[in-house]
């Protein structure tokens, strides 16, 4: 599953289904991801997070006004030790 600058997920099932899809990948085809490991995924995270703004200037679309910032915030987290 690509997401595309025009798709949007809008449910937490769709994140969740995302997810599994990006697992899926990494599973099949991880040795092509330029960050294959925990710790360059989570600086790229980082940092794509930081520039986000101007993704979304490159891509014309408008940022969110809002975000659950608090919920993808736990998810990482609940992720480090959730079984």
């Amino acid at each position: 599953m690509t997401l595309a600058p025009d798709d949007e997920t809008r449910t937490r099932e769709e994140l969740a289904a995302f997810v599994r899809a990006l697992h899926e990948e990494c599973l099949q085809r991880g040795d092509e991801w330029e960050n294959r490991t925990v710790d360059t995924f989570l600086e790229a995270l980082s940092a794509w997070i930081d520039s986000a703004p101007g993704w979304y200037r490159n891509f014309d679309k408008d940022r969110p006004a809002g975000g659950d910032w608090t919920f993808l915030a736990r998810a990482l987290r609940a992720a480090t030790d959730y079984e």
